[in-house]
């Protein structure tokens, strides 16, 4: 049938069917003929009106119509009472093993801090650092052992200490990503410090006293800590113990579950920083039978809800318990390199192309980016050991700045300056050559033969980009990030294009200036990634003035550090050396996992830039034409 009789023949019918869809009182058995009667329309035409205008218009009808009824309707809260009834009663449930650790390793840790303290008295100085404890002496000395609660204006502290309380336990929770090690890090901190804590009063002769004013609110805010160091366990579990799924599929559902979790300790989280603010500031006026009631009531509501009525909702709802969501992953390891990206698929399949890679790029980066890295970083902090006993401003510009020598202090850094951008372009070498090969086996002799013959070009490429980042100061950088895409893509044409030197070379420009919107955005959303991922552990808003400065915002690497320094002072005089080199240790390993997310996005970019000049994929399906058979289905019909 030729398609305008097609049309003509049944356009009455999709126009009563607008018509009807459209009005508010309609027939809905009308309707739901008219609604059948489309859908075979959409599929004759699919089969024989493919490229025509028809099967657009009513594929459109039809999927106007399909959304229409399965759309979601609006939360009630009826649903938002049912979360809080039953849904998430079951996740505790069910991670009930990993909050149950969070506890027992909690406690020992107090432990820990309590035997510690009882074996050195000078213990405390050490976790809560000189200041704290002095004042705590003198508030002792005084007759008022609590009066730091009762320094501060009563909103402004409910405020601070909610804000901090909040921060804290989501650091808790997020840094479970990482093989949970820094979860119990931080519960490790946290329990000695309370352990150090309690007993100094108690050396004190104050332990009930201390108790009654510190677990009013303690009670809240430490089971807080605690159940988010179980739900940061929970989502690092998912990542250790896969199971049937990808480890990635696995972090996804586990993730999930552990964020429900968190999203209920918010309004104790709050609780905790309102009773602190508004109670246990007065704690002195209030009788001894009010601070026990209260105590014991914010336990009871603790257990209640995290140990007897999940168990309560397990019993009704047995047949939920093992119910899992499942989400609709997509595990494609396949990847089109001959493709016109936007920016948004470019990031998309940066990250898939990044797990289908990894093994490769790590045994290089294992194997011999490290082990030059670790040389090279060892030697100068021996080149600037009597700068390493100071603590900087923005302390990881400082640090990268020794590590790579960019200060050109003396002739050590220049030469260790000019080694770095070989081991620069020895990772984007890796990443290049395992991006053309994700398909193929790992072989040295392969790698080795593209380093070869690709080497000095990936390295003259990438020089400029280099040069920038790292010669430029920090401030400075805010504004070179419009420059940068300017050489963004030199490095891929260097390391992925054919053809002679000086003709790569000039595709490198030519194809960054092309991409150069596309690079802007790439970066700016991989600046706004980078600093969302990392600000739980390190890099971002962590200012210092001096070692015991507070900075804006504290994270991991601040209390690791700290705790590093004030266990060094016990052992030696350069205890700030030993901060600096964990967080040295730390910052090698951002940079060795980001460096690739950032080499893949310039990859993909290449890939698109020359497809849309080049048009090699477009080239490639025209080789296709008749090879297609009359008869049967063949592999060329799927591309």
């Amino acid at each position: 049938m030729k398609e305008t009789k097609f049309i003509e023949q049944n356009k009455k019918k999709w126009n009563r069917f607008e018509q009807l869809y459209e009005s508010k009182s309609n027939d809905p058995d009308e309707l739901s003929d008219l609604y059948m009667d489309i859908t075979d329309d959409l599929s004759y035409s699919q089969t024989f009106y493919r490229r025509r205008t028809v099967r657009v218009y009513l594929n459109k009808l039809a999927q106007t119509v399909y959304t229409g009824v399965h759309k979601q309707k609006g939360e009630s809260i009826r649903r938002f009472i049912d979360v809080w009834r039953v849904s998430l009663p079951l996740e505790i449930y069910r991670s009930r093993k990993n909050l149950l650790f969070a506890l027992v390793a909690f406690t020992i840790y107090a432990l820990i801090g309590v035997v510690t303290t009882m074996i050195d008295p000078d213990f405390p100085r050490v976790v809560m650092g000189d200041y704290y404890v002095d004042m705590t002496i003198e508030n002792i000395q005084n007759g008022n052992p609590l009066k730091v609660y009762e320094t501060t204006d009563q909103m402004a502290m409910f405020v601070n200490i909610t804000t901090n309380n909040m921060k804290v336990a989501f650091l808790t929770f997020f840094v479970g990503f990482f093989f949970t090690i820094g979860t119990h890090m931080l519960l490790f901190y946290n329990g000695v410090m309370l352990g150090a804590f309690q007993y100094f009063f108690h050396a004190k002769g104050l332990l009930i006293t201390s108790f009654l004013g510190i677990w009013i609110h303690g009670a809240f805010e430490i089971s807080a800590i605690v159940l988010a160091g179980g739900a940061g366990i929970t989502a690092g579990n998912g990542l250790l113990f896969p199971g049937s799924y990808t480890r990635l599929q696995s972090l996804q559902l586990s993730t999930k579950r552990g964020l429900k979790i968190m999203m209920s300790l918010v309004p104790f989280i709050v609780a905790a920083g309102f009773l602190e603010s508004y109670v246990t500031h007065n704690y002195q006026n209030l009788p001894e039978w009010s601070k026990w009631t209260l105590i014991l009531f914010s336990f009871a509501l603790i257990l209640f809800f995290y140990v007897f009525y999940p168990i309560y909702v397990a019993r009704k709802h047995p047949e939920l318990i093992d119910k899992e969501e499942v989400g609709n992953f997509e595990d494609r390891k396949i990847f089109d390199l001959h493709k016109i990206r936007g920016s948004g698929q470019v990031m998309a399949d940066s990250f898939r192309m990044y797990r289908v890679i990894f093994q490769k790029i790590a045994r290089v980066f294992l194997l011999i980016v490290l082990p030059i890295i670790a040389v090279l970083v060892i030697l100068q902090d021996f080149n600037h050991y009597e700068l390493q006993k100071t603590q900087y401003w923005y302390d990881w510009s400082a640090q990268l700045e020794f590590m790579i020598g960019y200060g050109f202090r003396n002739t050590q850094d220049i030469i260790v300056f000019t080694i770095w951008t070989f081991v620069f372009a020895l990772i984007f070498s890796t990443l290049f050559w395992a991006i053309q090969n994700y398909e193929k086996t790992f072989s040295w002799k392969d790698f080795f033969s593209y380093l070869k013959q690709r080497f000095f070009g990936i390295w003259v490429g990438n020089l400029f980009f280099a040069l920038i980042c790292l010669l430029l100061p920090w401030y400075l950088l805010l504004f070179a990030i419009f420059l940068l895409p300017f050489f963004y893509l030199n490095a891929a044409a260097m390391g992925i294009s054919k053809g002679k030197f000086k003709e790569r070379f000039r595709k490198g420009f030519k194809y960054s200036k092309q991409h150069y919107g596309k690079s802007l955005v790439l970066l700016l959303v991989l600046i706004g990634l980078t600093s969302i991922i990392l600000q739980p552990v390190a890099f971002v808003f962590s200012i210092h003035d001096t070692w015991s400065d507070e900075p804006q915002m504290r994270d991991l690497l601040d209390m690791t550090a700290d705790f590093v320094k004030r266990i060094g002072q016990i052992y030696s005089t350069d205890y700030m050396v030993w901060a600096n080199v964990l967080r040295q240790i730390v910052y090698v390993i951002f940079m060795l996992g980001l460096l690739p997310l950032l080499v893949i996005t310039m990859a993909f970019g290449y890939f698109s830039e020359r497809e849309e000049t080049e048009a090699l994929g477009l080239r490639k399906q025209f080789e296709k034409f008749g090879k297609r058979s009359n008869t049967q289905e063949t592999p060329v019909d799927f591309d």
